[in-house]
């Protein structure tokens, strides 16, 4: 009797068994759905790119709006960069140096990323026109070039000076730098081609000539 009755207990075992390996084998499509999941992102991110496609539509005036406009951002981000590592400054400089520098900076990217799309060379070559990047910020006294763009020795200085007399010259020279990218930018809308670029070129006009109003209310203070 006892040989009889561990035979059923043998199948309820083997019952118990099977429905815990069919517990187990009912967790197994949780990888599979995560799997999925990781493949949807993936092709999600793929597609952002494409909204923000570089035109290819552009011409020599669009090249060297951007291989200009680069250093010359480039610069006011420095300039920006020494006035707030100073101290007695005043908030509304502060707050302009600080915009100045959050705008331009993330726009030296996209020109860049603009040459690199259309197989341009970041720095223009010596013989092209336009702009003559060797008188940029050459003459080390008065204001530089007629972009604006500050000497060496005028950035020293700069980063040299404190409080009123820094807010001052930064004020003074990052109007003349101000003046001199809207130039540019004009340039960019008289004659370019790409509309991404001819969009920024606008934006520059519109933004630079509101701050430059603003620089001249703050010096107006000093």
């Amino acid at each position: 009797m006892t040989r009889y009755l561990s035979l059923p207990a043998l199948s309820l075992a083997a019952v118990f068994t099977l429905a815990g390996c069919g517990t187990d084998s009912g967790t197994t499509p949780a990888p599979a759905s995560s799997a999925t999941s990781g493949t949807s992102g993936s092709a999600a991110t793929t597609e952002a790119p494409t909204d923000t496609a570089v035109s290819m539509e552009h011409n020599d005036a669009d090249v060297m709006f951007a291989q200009t406009m680069i250093p010359h951002h480039q610069q006011a981000v420095e300039m920006s960069e020494f006035l707030l590592e100073k101290d007695m400054i005043s908030p509304e400089v502060t707050d302009l140096a600080t915009r100045i520098k959050d705008a331009q900076a993330p726009e030296v990217e996209t020109m860049t990323s603009w040459l690199e799309a259309w197989d341009e060379p970041v720095e223009p070559d010596e013989g092209s026109g336009g702009h003559n990047m060797g008188d940029m910020g050459s003459n080390s006294g008065g204001m530089g070039s007629m972009e604006g763009m500050m000497s060496d020795d005028q950035m020293a200085e700069l980063e040299a000076t404190e409080g009123d007399e820094a807010s001052r010259m930064f004020l003074e020279s990052m109007t003349a730098h101000h003046e001199g990218a809207v130039g540019m930018a004009q340039d960019e809308i008289d004659n370019g081609q790409n509309p991404e670029a001819l969009e920024l070129a606008e934006t520059i006009v519109e933004t630079q000539q509101a701050e430059i109003q603003e620089m001249e209310a703050l010096l107006a203070g000093l």
